[in-house]
């Protein structure tokens, strides 16, 4: 391609050179696209018309500036083609250029008179395409006061810039026109009533811009738009927890309805943020909303209460498309599992020999199996769904995380058992010597201090190992029940069903307090969000006291109240 001597023969000996090939592209058309400069100006020189049109009325130069071949826009610009020439869709060059954030093509159009306020035909400008895309450089350029822009124009669905930066929750942009524009730009609604914050927490994306936008004199956290829906009411429908959570820390109200307005008046039914959510399968929001309340209540425990009519037990969990979204998920997660596994760790029920049961609990049971001529654990989950998260949705978890290990302190992943949900198994080594807890409350057996600290060490690397992964790994529920002893008294951690990766801890929801109470960090048992491995290394310090006093932590007192007691007082 582009071999300019053979051009310039074609050229030598052809009349037509603005013949149309497919998508009525002519040869300027190709050569644009493909950035060719010499066979541009040689097509150019020969007469080739400069301001073409294909079958969407592009130009030679919308093309050039659609893939960034700068050298080939300057030219075009320097033979004196109309640098606003439109597009069927009144689309500009400087549209295209500001979208794709070239910002050298966009330097060069603006020096040759490009018009920034000019619209395409949804009444989009250079600023809305920019912004779209979270183009910061370009925003500052098209801001400059040479080019008197407006960023209060709104194309046809009312949106403005602003509010483009703000459903695609670019932060910076955002604070750019908010200062360019002024404080008026957040009372502007668009089409469906919405507001920048709305569309922050329509979008999602950025809850440091919701964080902002909420900490504007302008902005309040419960205006409500012509159908009177809320911001809250846009972060419930769209399923964003921790948006909802920090509305919810601004003051945001719950009892604030929303309503269609194109129904009749007299017709009309009144819907909290808490519908909304429960409509859309957003369970773990939904159950948020029915349970919430007020810092500083008199009873901490006390479940905030509607001023409205609604009576939340109308919304049972899980809501009927959340259960629709959980079997899909499930699913998915199921066969991602099975090629994240390999081969060898496929195990089935079928090859694991049970020989006695060792426990059991809400997850299901865990059994003395062989396998392979090898004694092993098996823990086979129950396929039950309760509310907001199934036992398939703990199992993923829970292999995905322990089959990434491999430690001499943590108990060894075998394998486990993928293709039936009444049948999924998480098989383990099996450690002979049974847990700390056993030894010490059950069994009673006197353990030296050299064994101690040999126990204490074994669990304390064991910890380190997970907390420095390369993608880390918070326990959540270390605890004297997971740790396991071997017959010479070594440790080894195990139970890896309430275990997160660090980089997932802060979208999940992690208002369920995980684990065993007893043992619980305060920050997690006042189901803060922003918890980190230090969680960890509370839990680590009660085994330490344990370990060292042979008693409990806190044994004069219920779980709940020693979990209570470390966090309120």
């Amino acid at each position: 391609m582009g071999d300019v001597e053979i051009v310039r023969l074609f050229l030598e000996n052809c009349s037509h050179l603005d013949h149309t090939g497919a998508g009525s592209l002519t040869a300027l058309h190709l050569s644009c696209l493909s950035g060719q400069l010499e066979v541009t100006q040689a097509l150019a020189q020969r007469g080739a018309n400069i301001e073409a049109r294909d079958a969407v009325s592009y130009s030679p130069l919308h093309i050039a500036c659609l893939y960034g071949n700068e050298t080939v826009v300057e030219y075009l610009l320097s033979r004196g083609v109309d640098v606003n020439i439109s597009g069927s869709v009144g689309d500009r060059p400087l549209h295209l250029a500001a979208d794709r954030g070239d910002y050298k093509v966009v330097q060069l159009l603006l020096k040759k008179g490009a018009r920034v306020r000019l619209q395409d035909e949804e009444g989009n400008t250079a600023l809305h395409c920019c912004v779209r895309n979270g183009y910061l450089n370009i925003l500052n350029l098209l801001l400059q006061p040479q080019y008197r822009n407006d960023a209060h124009i709104p194309n046809v669905y009312l949106d403005t810039p602003l509010h483009v930066a703000c459903y695609e929750g670019w932060f910076e942009c955002s604070k750019t026109l908010l200062t360019f524009g002024g404080s008026g730009l957040l009372l502007k609604e668009n089409l469906w009533g919405e507001t920048p914050l709305h569309a922050a927490c329509t979008g999602g994306y950025c809850i440091d811009l919701v964080d902002f936008l909420l900490s504007q004199n302008s902005t309040s956290v419960n205006y409500q738009s012509p159908d009177g829906h809320t911001p809250l009411h846009s972060a419930a429908f769209h399923g964003h927890l921790k948006i909802v959570q920090l509305l919810l820390s601004h003051g945001a109200d719950i009892n604030l309805t929303a309503r269609d307005r194109y129904v009749p008046f007299d017709k009309k039914e009144e819907q909290t943020p808490l519908m909304w959510a429960y409509d859309q399968g957003h369970d773990s929001i939904a159950n948020i909303l029915k349970h919430f309340r007020r810092p500083g209540m008199c009873d901490e425990y006390a479940r905030g209460e509607y001023l409205s009519p609604l009576d939340t037990s109308y919304f049972p969990i899980p809501s009927p498309i959340g259960k629709l979204r959980t079997m899909i998920q499930e699913k998915i997660d199921v066969l991602h599992l099975r090629t994240l596994i390999p081969p060898h760790q496929h195990l089935s029920l079928a090859e694991i020999e049970n020989l006695e049961n060792i426990d059991s609990g809400s997850f299901g049971k865990v059994y003395k199996g062989r396998f392979n001529d090898k004694i092993v654990a098996v823990k086979r989950y129950r396929a039950n769904m309760t509310y907001g998260k199934s036992d398939v949705e703990m199992f993923c978890r829970e292999v995905s995380v322990h089959g990434s290990l491999d430690s001499p302190y943590i108990v060894k992943f075998v394998g486990a058992c993928l293709q039936d949900p009444s049948q999924f198994a998480i098989v383990t080594e099996y450690v002979p010597g049974g847990s700390l807890f056993s030894t010490l409350h059950e069994q009673k057996r006197s353990i030296d201090t050299l064994t101690r600290f040999n126990i204490a060490t074994d669990v304390a690397r064991g910890m380190h190992y997970l907390h420095t992964l390369p993608q880390p790994i918070i326990h959540r529920d270390l605890n004297s029940h997971n740790i396991l002893l071997s017959n010479d008294c070594r440790a080894r951690v195990a139970d890896f069903g309430e275990s997160r990766f660090v980089r997932n801890i802060f979208e999940e929801n992690m208002t369920k307090q995980p684990g065993n109470l007893r043992w619980m960090a305060p920050e997690v048992f006042t189901q803060c969000t922003q918890y980190s491995i230090k969680a960890d290394v509370f839990s680590f310090g009660l085994c330490l006291w344990e370990l060292l006093a042979s008693e409990l932590p806190f044994a004069h007192l219920k779980p709940a109240a020693a979990a209570a007691d470390m966090a309120y007082k």
